[in-house]
């Protein structure tokens, strides 16, 4: 029986995606090499979670050999889009106003990141407006 189908990544599941991502490809040993030295995670462990990756449809897989090779089912813009969009309905009353706000009030966002962001925008009315 499959899993339920879950739209949002758990922060380890996550952290296996972006280097996937990275990869375009991998086995579960080149997804662990990627890792950072101090995770220490069992192959056991790492095969568990790309298979939970693939029950919840982020990833496909192909047999080569005795291992299987993963392969993202859906590319990080989009589920980078999906992350917000759910962060901007469940903590800002669906306001994209407000989530954009909140991060330009972050007194640690510097003039260089607030001039890009201001650029973004003005390149998105200019588009828009044609």
């Amino acid at each position: 029986m499959k899993k339920k189908k879950n739209d949002l990544l758990t922060e380890v599941e996550l952290e296996f995606m972006n280097e996937l991502w990275a990869l375009g490809e991998g086995t579960v040993r080149d997804v662990l090499e990627r890792l950072p030295e101090d995770r220490n995670l069992a192959y056991t462990s790492g095969a568990t979670i790309l298979r939970i990756l693939e029950q919840k449809d982020f990833v496909t897989s192909r047999k080569a050999g005795k291992s299987h090779v993963y392969i993202p089912a859906l590319d990080k813009n989009t589920y980078q889009s999906r992350s917000l969009a759910d962060l901007s309905k469940k903590l800002f009353d669906d306001t994209p106003a407000s989530l954009v706000a909140r991060l330009v009030d972050d007194d640690a966002l510097t003039e260089e990141a607030l001039g890009q962001i201001r650029a973004l925008v003005d390149r998105r009315l200019k588009d828009d407006s044609g």
